[in-house]
């Protein structure tokens, strides 16, 4: 799925980077081999915004350095809410044969996924959420189907702009529970019935206030 990027001026973030796997290359020529590393980095602010990239070089220190330059390249925004410091929704992302299943959690949960995805969650700044990766290890594929899926990741006032309805009609199904169940607490108690004429039976007599 192709997404179209917002340009994100990152001078006023405060960027930090963080090296998800180093991998080793060897390449054999007519002269011998050729040693070489390619690492992949993530950076972001924990606020909200979060890029990757990878780079290649003869020494590690060269390829974090250049990893590091193209992930400021790839800085995208990342809704979080304001509640709970998590995402708003259920969502899958996907790239190649690797898929990441992002779930929101209730305040107190934590960051729980391992590996590149915890590196993603928690450069972008999320605090409570669930994962889980369903498909390919591979840390490239798991990076990007994590980016992949904040990316499909849509803020309420949006789709009820796009819907034509209200905020409140767009809000999860618990606190519309929560709602209901405060106002039938709320609500009068419905009146005592009056026992029918000739039964017998005396009326309850009213309470005493």
């Amino acid at each position: 799925m192709k997404h179209t990027f917002e340009k994100i001026d990152i001078g006023g973030l405060e960027l930090k980077d963080q090296v998800v796997s180093i991998n080793r290359v060897t390449k054999v020529v007519k002269g011998g081999k050729n040693l070489s590393f390619s690492a992949l980095v993530v950076v972001g602010d924990s606020a909200g915004h979060v890029g990757y990239g990878m780079g290649k070089a003869r020494e590690v220190s060269s390829a974090i350095k250049k990893g590091v330059e193209a992930a400021k390249k790839n800085i995208v925004r990342v809704p979080i809410t304001d509640k709970g410091s998590t995402i708003p929704h259920t969502v899958t992302g996907r790239y190649g044969s690797g898929a990441v299943l992002l779930k929101p959690a209730s305040e107190g949960t934590g960051v729980i996924a391992g590996g590149a995805v915890r590196a993603v969650i928690t450069a972008a700044g999320i605090q409570n959420i669930l994962t889980k990766s369903l498909g390919s290890t591979t840390a490239h594929n798991v990076v990007k189907a994590t980016v992949d899926a904040l990316l499909r990741l849509k803020r309420p006032e949006r789709v009820a702009r796009l819907r034509g309805k209200e905020l409140a009609d767009i809000v999860p199904v618990d606190e519309k529970r929560r709602r209901a169940e405060a106002t039938a607490v709320a609500a009068p108690a419905p009146p005592a019935a009056e026992p029918e004429p000739g039964s017998g039976e005396a009326p309850a007599p009213a309470p005493q206030v």
